[in-house]
């Protein structure tokens, strides 16, 4: 619901209460004045005819026919209401009436009863009800109306401007450019936005141009010093020694680590920034089948028992080509890594799904734990436990399914991808070196 059709529903539920409130008062304020008439008139009849009586005059029987009751018997005086059956309408009619004793001169008293006919009250305050149940269903149609003609005119610069909002992409590198409406709340609002989008935009260039030199500055360094640390491994001399060998090698593996991490991050950063090259058509049966391939003698090294099921073929999907070598890369080398010894490892591939399949150490927990950054199974690994953050960051990019489930009391880790039904081109310029793994 709006906030104009909140507070719209607001001021009809006070109108309603103030106008159901005030009709009721207006219907029983109209009734006692007209009943008070009646009171007045019969009391005034009532004085005539004991001026009649004491002049000794005839009562007006004729002028009052069929409102007018004398009987010898005493009755209890005052104002009541009765019903009465009218004939020429043919239904009970109501009535006020007014008893009280007549006493004429050399006569014995005799009770007297007034009555005048409560129709025309009663037809008056059903006009008077029917009027003002018209009015309050005129009130409240012209105010759902009006909120409707102030949603369509008057908050369209706002509903702009939440277009804009939702279609606003900073990787445009464009601040926003919103009009200034005439209603002086939006345009304050418009131009907060604009101001915070400029700022929002000039951070964002300064970050991603940090991060741009930070990766290029330190990626040469870290190249020279595997290289050199590689020449220094090969040195004789150094081989004799047993103090500055281990610390040599310890050393180049750390190198190694370092610029694994260095290439993880540098490509979540342009996954996440969407600075990858257009999609392309990958045969991901034949990408699957090459990836399994190459990694045999790993498999064989673990003396992993693993197997390749491909259901139907051929299985396209639109993917860069370095994300999908990526993509594939670390979740086989995930299911490798964090395998035992003599396991297993299944990878089924069909239209719809990839799942890999493989045994482990028992874990409990929630298994989307494992998508976050630096999240390792094993603390002491080498690996910077990106792996699955990149295997997440390219899922979402693309939309794909992602969906991390244990089974046999956790020794089992199955991870499915779910592929769409039809191939959408997802992608932006800036084409890179994409291929990167944990």
């Amino acid at each position: 619901m709006n906030l104009l059709n909140a507070t719209t529903r607001y001021y009809l539920l006070l109108a309603l209460f103030l106008f159901g409130v005030g009709s009721v008062g207006l219907y029983y304020g109209i009734s006692w004045a007209l009943r008070a008439e009646v009171d007045e008139q019969l009391a005034g009849r009532r004085l005539e005819m004991l001026a009649r009586a004491r002049a000794g005059q005839q009562l007006p029987a004729a002028e009052l026919a069929g409102l007018l009751d004398i009987d010898r018997q005493p009755r209890h005086p005052g104002l009541r209401d009765t019903v009465l059956f009218d004939a020429q309408e043919h239904e009970m009619v109501p009535h006020r009436q007014l008893s009280f004793a007549l006493a004429a001169p050399g006569q014995p008293p005799v009770s007297i009863t007034l009555r005048k006919s409560l129709v025309e009250t009663e037809d008056l305050l059903g006009v008077v009800l029917a009027v003002m149940i018209a009015v309050l269903a005129l009130l409240l149609a012209g105010m759902v109306g009006l909120n409707r003609w102030l949603s369509a005119r008057l908050w369209a610069p706002f509903r702009y401007t939440l277009g804009a909002l939702r279609g606003y992409n900073l990787q445009q590198h464009q601040p926003l450019a919103l009009p200034a409406p005439a209603v002086a709340e939006f345009a304050e609002l418009n131009q907060a936005l604009n101001g915070f989008s400029q700022r929002l935009v000039a951070d964002y260039e300064n970050l991603r141009e940090f991060t741009a030199n930070a990766a290029h500055e330190t990626q040469t360094p870290l190249a020279i010093m595997q290289a050199q640390l590689e020449q220094l491994l090969q040195v004789p001399a150094l081989a004799e020694d047993v103090t500055a060998g281990p610390l040599v090698a310890e050393l180049y593996r750390g190198t190694l680590r370092l610029s694994r991490l260095h290439q993880a991050l540098s490509l979540l950063s342009k996954i996440e920034n969407r600075q990858v090259g257009e999609a392309q058509p990958i045969r991901l049966d034949e990408l699957l089948t090459e990836k399994m391939a190459q990694l045999e003698p790993l498999f064989e090294a673990r003396e992993l028992r693993y197997g390749l099921d491909i259901a139907q073929a051929p299985v396209v999907v639109y993917l860069h080509p370095g994300l999908a070598d990526s993509l594939l890369q670390n979740l086989l080398q995930n299911a490798v890594r964090h395998n035992v010894r003599g396991g297993e490892l299944m990878v089924t591939l069909t239209r719809h799904e990839l799942k890999v399949s493989n045994t482990g150490p028992a874990t409990t927990g929630d298994p989307a734990r494992f998508f976050e950054r630096f999240r390792k199974h094993n603390a002491a690994s080498d690996s910077p436990g990106l792996g699955l953050s990149i295997v997440q960051q390219i899922c979402a990019h693309y939309g794909f399914g992602l969906r991390y489930t244990l089974a046999e009391h956790g020794t089992r880790h199955i991870l499915r991808v779910a592929l769409p039904a039809a191939p959408v081109a997802v992608g932006a310029a800036a084409p890179a070196a994409l291929t990167a793994s944990e």
